[in-house]
């Protein structure tokens, strides 16, 4: 047998993980399992050909098998398997060569000995393709305090991680540098504006644009009835306008800091906008007739996302917008681009 302390150190040095939850169902990944992508472009394409190739071997299976779990030297690897020892080297060298296992030579009680590990408990092929036939999605997320413009109105502010930015109810707060680090924002009426990069791929069909965001009304403190006509506006055109039912703050939101008090705005609703060739939609129903041919998407290299709420609106509640590290949701604004 090897020596422990040899094998101990091996197990500290290799890449080797054994399973968390015993033994693994096939296809199905596992917490602390390793994965090997193996690509087929051509830059990958004779790695990848090599590593596919030493698995078309039952005997490599057999030995990858008994790897799972354990390091082993060859003399263990050919003894439990019952292979000759000189083929159990043959097929540890076409392993070895393929990037699967690894093999590193330790002193042991007589001369030298090699221990192999397993480097790898999963092996995902990506096969190449010219275009997904069940189209793509590009997503991009955008901090809350990256508005590219905004005019607001108080009741208004901006909050971090740690604190306030700049002074409460004062709309040049939203011009500092700090803005940047927001994490939530709020006002009584007006609006802030993202752009995102938009490129718009000549070889696909756009299909939808998609906009998500968790928003809610704005009332002194917070306010359980408080309605609030928060509209939508892409590219200057207005896809629709969501009548926020409160302020909430009945519970602290599942990310809220706790540095922010009880009583103020805890959490919001998390909304999705959908503009396609048919017309827009607000969480899968109906919003207007607005689709994607009014939009002028191909006109500039940026998309106009605008989150706002008139002065003569019918319910003037204002508006709150959640990022990441506050409320309910662990986002901020998400654009969404998909391809059919």
């Amino acid at each position: 047998m090897s020596n422990l302390q040899d094998v101990q150190s091996l197990r500290e040095k290799l890449p080797l993980r054994t399973s968390d939850s015993g033994e693994a169902d096939a296809g199905e990944p596992k917490q602390g399992q390793r994965t090997l992508m193996l690509y087929t472009d051509l830059d990958h394409r004779e790695a990848s050909v090599a590593a596919i190739k030493s698995l078309g071997s039952e005997p490599r299976l057999r030995i990858l098998a008994y790897l799972q779990d354990r390091v082993a030297n060859v003399s263990e690897i050919a003894a439990a398997l019952e292979m000759p020892l000189s083929t159990t080297n043959m097929h540890l060298n076409a392993l070895e060569r393929a990037g699967l296992i690894q093999v590193e030579s330790v002193a042991a009680s007589r001369g030298v000995q090699k221990l192999c590990a397993r480097l790898f408990d999963l092996i995902v092929v990506a096969l190449p393709q010219q275009r997904p036939l069940w189209g793509t999605t590009e997503s991009r997320q955008m901090p809350v305090g990256a508005y590219s413009d905004c005019l607001v109105a108080p009741t208004c502010g901006l909050a971090d991680m740690q604190g306030l930015i700049g002074p409460l109810d004062d709309a040049a707060s939203f011009y500092e540098p700090a803005r940047l680090d927001a994490q939530l924002l709020w006002f009584h009426h007006g609006f802030v504006e993202y752009r995102f990069p938009m490129r718009l791929a000549r070889e696909h069909t756009l299909e939808s644009l998609q906009v998500s965001a968790e928003l809610c009304s704005e009332a002194p403190l917070h306010h359980d009835d408080w309605p609030s006509d928060i509209y939508l506006e892409i590219n200057g055109v207005r896809l629709g306008t969501w009548t926020s039912p409160s302020d909430f703050g009945n519970r602290r939101g599942t990310y809220t800091p706790m540095w922010w008090e009880d009583w103020n705005t805890q959490y919001g609703l998390l909304k999705l906008w959908r503009v396609d060739a048919k017309g827009s939609w607000l969480d899968n129903g109906p919003l207007s007739d607005v689709c994607l041919a009014d939009l002028a998407l191909d006109q500039q290299p940026f998309v106009r996302v605008r989150f706002g709420v008139d002065a003569d609106a019918n319910h003037v509640g204002g508006m709150n917008l959640f990022g990441s590290g506050f409320g309910d949701y662990p986002q901020d604004v998400v654009l969404q681009v998909h391809y059919a």
